[in-house]
């Protein structure tokens, strides 16, 4: 890949992040309705924007595989820490991985 190819993914990159900036009061308003721990946790709406909408932004083509570290991350967690929430974790994790990958075909 040429300097300019990686350039110009990153420049898109970074126009998909600011696109999420700029309609981050719309987000605020639809993700901080319910306070769920597993779909929308408070905590990872802060600044905004939903945590996981920047890191599919700043992560590109890598986001597929943050997607598979958490899955496995939360299955393999699950006996020894939060139980059944930590199952549903994983599942949204899935969902979200499905989604993206349906996407890209």
């Amino acid at each position: 890949m040429t300097l300019a190819q990686e350039e110009y993914i990153k420049d898109m990159r970074h126009l998909a992040y600011m696109r999420m900036m700029a309609t981050k009061e719309e987000t605020a308003m639809k993700y901080n309705k319910d306070d769920d721990m597993v779909n929308h946790p408070k905590h990872y709406n802060e600044s905004g924007i939903e945590c996981i909408d920047a890191l599919a932004a700043m992560l590109g083509d890598g986001f597929q595989s943050y997607l598979q570290g958490n899955i496995a991350k939360y299955l393999w967690r699950y006996r020894y820490k939060n139980g059944i929430e930590d199952l549903k974790k994983a599942e949204w994790y899935l969902r979200k991985l499905i989604e993206v990958t349906d996407n890209a075909n």
